[in-house]
């Protein structure tokens, strides 16, 4: 489990960093620290905005593991997209927020 924790922080920063420029120019409402993160169903997928910091709380990596295992860890389009219940995602950042 510690390596693939490790890798999907790892990919996620990956990402973050290879679409960096692109989301500063295209996003500009996106501040420093932040990145944007779209969920829910492909047809219904809402746009965040959250800490980089949830990148590394043990809940958050766990959603991404979950993420990665049912739908793989291809995020075409750039952004970081987690396909999960737009409610358990905004339970779940409440409670990062509150910590």
């Amino acid at each position: 489990m510690g390596f693939r924790l490790q890798s999907v922080i790892l990919s996620s920063r990956q990402i973050l960093k290879t679409h960096s420029a692109g989301f500063s120019r295209k996003q500009p409402d996106v501040p420093k620290g932040h990145v944007a993160v779209y969920v829910g169903a492909e047809a219904q997928r809402k746009r965040f905005v959250v800490p980089i910091s949830y990148l590394n709380h043990p809940s958050f990596v766990e959603l991404l593991n979950r993420a990665e295992e049912e739908f793989g860890f291809n995020h075409p389009m750039g952004g970081l997209t987690i396909p999960c219940k737009e409610d358990a995602f905004i339970t779940l950042t409440s409670q990062l927020h509150s910590s």
